[in-house]
């Protein structure tokens, strides 16, 4: 066991150097840009014959249409579901079925919209039309054959994730296996074809009931993001709102791809037992038919600044959870690194400030955690705390015991030590990601979107080194202050209230 601890922390080490050397990291990284705008980065990791795929598409919820919450998440449903080719037994006929599916959804809509002037016996056979239409064009679906290829020819990691600020679609295939990526990624975007459209928005509205309607938790994060952001969709759950969900139609999903799933909006690292000249050559065969599009416009709405605390309360029936959350700056902003290792002091296991004070001395919390940025880091957005109470506790004496931790961090720098270890640890993070194939990919792809340049991810650990107590301390200050505050809670049905912001102490 020590021989192994030594040799971990060895390999560790021999990482840092590595990744530290940017110059020498350079060596392994080729860039080119199709003409159509497509960004490509390939590294290079020849030590076994696996080779990393990440799509980062640079749009999210954030950009859903008002009105059609949730169809970002919807379209990357829609791009596991096949092309022309791959998930049907006859294309021509499935056409004309999908077809006839909106064609009926647009008679059922027409009468639907006359409101109180409707026949409701014309609505109800509207509607079985578009349920009979749905089901002749499910009879043309191999379902599951887009994946299957993948998972066949030795495909790992498949998945997909939309967040606020982006969409990513990522797995790892052998490396002899490379060209089939490239055929299978550029078809569900040069072919998309929105196959079970209708059934998958069903598949939603259940992962909305799941997550959110039933689970305590996703229903408080919910209520929070609503009360925090008054103006700004990082308001709206990236799953959407349920009633938004239940009226996405297909031209909701094809119209957000059009214009945000254009070329240069997009950008794609290679990772792993690959040759970057041979990856050109297959990125120019297949994804350079891509045709080349304007760059969508970036969200316009600001938050207004917030007047003064806001407090939502959710009813449920769980223990008690608390989530307190300050307005803070985007990740553009010149005190992005301080609230990374603000975050850090706080909250990093059993030696961050919280887990020390609120769980282990006070025992007053079962968990207490902190983020430095939420819902996402695009747009100015919240440093996060995250509190569940200990049986017999409630969320006011955890507001009021977090309050009392703030005040006596901001009033006393953090120590020489204390600040040397997050640092440390901070890094090692990152590097930790550095060390497989798809979390370089992933890092790579979403620094590139962000700055536009992947060797940020590099100089953001320089970032990390150059902040100091003096930093932490102002930034504490300044940031987490009553003014800007938003507190949710849970409360059992016909329990008493959680304190109020007045009664809070002088955050």
């Amino acid at each position: 066991m020590r021989a192994m601890r030594l040799c971990a922390v060895l390999m560790v080490g021999a990482l840092f150097a590595d990744a530290q050397n940017l110059k020498e990291f350079e060596k392994k990284v080729t860039e080119f840009t199709l003409a159509n705008g497509l960004h490509f980065i390939v590294a290079e990791r020849h030590e076994a014959p696996v080779v990393s795929f990440h799509t980062y598409v640079n749009a999210g919820s954030v950009d859903d249409p008002s009105g059609a919450t949730g169809i970002a998440h919807m379209f990357e449903h829609m791009a596991f579901k096949g092309t022309e080719t791959i998930g049907t037994t006859n294309w021509p006929e499935e056409k004309k079925a999908l077809a006839a599916i909106e064609g009926a959804y647009d008679r059922l809509e027409a009468e639907s919209n006359k409101g109180p002037k409707g026949d409701p016996k014309k609505i109800k056979s509207l509607e079985a039309d578009v349920q009979a239409a749905i089901e002749r064009a499910q009879t043309f679906v191999i379902p599951n054959e887009y994946p299957r290829i993948i998972e066949e020819n030795g495909g790992a990691g498949l998945n997909a994730s939309t967040a606020y600020d982006s969409t990513e679609y990522f797995y790892s295939l052998p490396s002899n296996r490379v060209e089939l990526w490239f055929l299978l990624e550029s078809q569900r975007f040069l072919q998309p074809v929105f196959r079970e459209f209708y059934k998958e928005r069903d598949v939603v509205q259940e992962e909305n009931r799941m997550r959110v309607q039933s689970s305590p938790q996703g229903k408080l994060l919910e209520a929070f993001g609503a009360t925090a952001f008054e103006a700004h969709p990082y308001r709206n759950p990236p799953s959407g709102w349920p009633s938004d969900i239940e009226n996405l139609r297909l031209a909701d999903a094809r119209r957000f791809f059009e214009k945000y799933y254009v070329p240069a909006n997009i950008v794609i690292a290679i990772v792993g037992d690959v040759h970057p000249a041979e990856a050109r050559r297959l990125a120019e065969r297949y994804f350079g038919p891509l045709a080349a599009h304007p760059l969508p416009p970036r969200v316009h709405t600001e938050e207004p600044p917030q007047p003064g605390p806001k407090t939502a309360v959710v009813e449920s029936p769980s223990q008690p959870l608390l989530v307190i959350g300050y307005k803070r700056p985007d990740q553009y902003d010149k005190d992005d690194p301080v609230f990374d290792i603000l975050s850090e002091i706080l909250s990093s296991g059993r030696t961050g400030l919280l887990y020390q004070d609120l769980v282990r001395d006070k025992r007053v919390a079962l968990e207490a955690e902190a983020g430095d940025s939420y819902p996402d880091s695009r747009y100015p957005n919240l440093f996060l705390f995250f509190l569940a109470p200990a049986l017999g506790h409630s969320v006011e004496e955890n507001e009021k015991a977090l309050d009392d931790l703030l005040t006596r961090f901001e009033a006393q720098k953090v120590d020489a030590e204390t600040l040397a270890r997050v640092k440390t640890k901070a890094r090692a993070g990152v590097i930790r990601r550095l060390d497989s194939n798809p979390g370089l990919a992933s890092l790579l792809t979403a620094y590139h979107a962000a700055y536009g340049d992947w060797r940020k991810l590099f100089t953001s650990l320089d970032d990390l080194d150059k902040v100091t107590a003096d930093d932490v301390q102002r930034v504490a200050r300044q940031y987490l202050v009553t003014a800007s505050r938003t507190v949710a809670y849970t409360v059992n049905n016909g329990g008493p209230p959680a304190a109020s912001d007045s009664q809070g102490g002088p955050r």
